[in-house]
């Protein structure tokens, strides 16, 4: 309380009651005011809350100072800079002036300008920042940017992790609505159980997009479930169908200027979830010399989907003693393919058959099948031993 107030307080007896309320009116507007080294603390951040006996109440945390600085900035005027958002407009043909903070700064951009001969991609590298410059931009140039700078000890750098700064550039062009390909058709195989991707991307956010089929032509439904459209990416297909095979195009539409991207050549594949996974056994663990015995390698999976099988067995590469070293046992191999059903769903049987005649002592050891299919292979092995030769007999003296 103000000293004003303390001399109050000591003369009372003496002071009227005017001159009380005089003092009170006085004071209490001065009580609400922040000392100095309060002042200072809310520069810095922290404000302190008085009761009304003036005590602190609780301490508050500006949300300005936990608020993270981009590394990422633009120039939008001489000497002026504006940290970047998540996308930004610009017509075509306008300088782009990026700044990224920190050193030794990486960028990503899109790759049409990894593969521009005209150097309009000029990077310059400070002490504590890094410049990126594309001029004479066009409606190619659309795409993401973005940097990080390596954090570096002594010789070792690693990316920094935390000190990433992105954002999507639109170089909006009235005669280029989507971002232009040297490919008429494009390919894209519709793998089951994967999301697969039409990248037709405009140059406007503002841009009304459809996806149409061309034979027969018609318009492809988008519910945003099966099938959705993002501005920086273009279709997604979330659920790849057979139905969906054939070939695609988008339609933008901006104040009633209409144009088609490239079209895309949509083949369905039935792409398996996983790799195969092989059981294998042998028709018996041991065999005598003469015997005649086979390895069975089986794989359950997802129906239409092809697995192929390839063995390795003990004489593949042994000589049969004929002088045809090298050449190993051939082998004979029988294979299959049907429907079952386990555990309540119908799958698909794939099944290879190794046939070993007349076992020799060659035969005895690690048989191993190797089972593949699109996503990949994995191999699984099994042991057959070899017995030791029963003597024969001995035939009895006659007398």
């Amino acid at each position: 309380m103000s000293t004003f107030v303390f001399i109050a307080a000591c003369q009372k007896e003496k002071t009227s009651k005017a001159v009380e309320k005089k003092v009170m009116k006085e004071s209490k507007p001065r009580e609400a005011k922040l000392s100095k080294a309060t002042s200072q603390k809310v520069k810095q951040g922290t404000l302190k809350l008085l009761d009304k006996k003036g005590r602190v109440k609780s301490t508050i945390a500006s949300s300005q100072g936990r608020q993270s600085t981009s590394i990422l900035t633009r120039l939008v005027a001489k000497g002026q800079f504006q940290k970047v958002a998540e996308s930004v407009v610009l017509r075509a043909g306008q300088t782009l002036d990026l700044r990224c903070k920190g050193k030794a700064v990486k960028w990503r951009y899109p790759v049409y300008l990894e593969e521009d001969d005209e150097k309009r991609l000029r990077i310059k590298d400070f002490e504590r920042h890094s410049q990126l410059i594309v001029v004479n931009s066009t409606a190619a140039d659309t795409g993401e940017y973005s940097c990080w700078s390596l954090q570096c000890l002594d010789s070792e750098c690693r990316d920094g992790e935390n000190r990433i700064g992105k954002t999507f550039i639109f170089f909006t062009d009235p005669q280029e609505l989507f971002v232009p390909t040297e490919d008429y058709y494009e390919v894209i195989q519709l793998r089951t159980n994967h999301p697969t991707i039409l990248p037709c991307q405009v140059t406007n956010p503002l841009a009304k997009v459809t996806l149409h089929r061309e034979f027969p032509p018609e318009k492809v439904a988008v519910d945003g479930i099966d099938i959705s459209f993002d501005v920086k990416k273009g279709f997604t297909i979330h659920r790849p169908q057979p139905s969906l095979a054939g070939s695609l195009f988008c339609m933008a539409n901006v104040n009633g200027l209409r144009q088609i991207s490239t079209k895309y050549m949509l083949i369905y594949v039935n792409y398996p979830s996983s790799v195969p996974k092989p059981a294998i056994r042998p028709s018996v663990a041991f065999i005598q010399a003469g015997d005649n015995f086979n390895v069975t390698c089986t794989v359950f999976g997802e129906p239409e989907i092809a697995v192929g099988f390839t063995w390795e067995y003990p004489g593949q590469q042994v000589g049969d003693g004929l002088g045809t070293d090298g050449i190993g046992r051939p082998p004979y191999v029988h294979e299959r393919t049907d429907l079952a059903r386990r555990g309540g769903q119908v799958q698909q049987e794939s099944e290879s058959i190794l046939y070993i005649d007349e076992a020799r002592a060659v035969d005895d050891g690690m048989y191993t099948c190797i089972a593949e299919n699109l996503q990949g292979s994995s191999r699984v092995s099994t042991r057959v031993r070899m017995l030791p030769a029963t003597p024969a007999p001995k035939k009895a003296k006659s007398e």
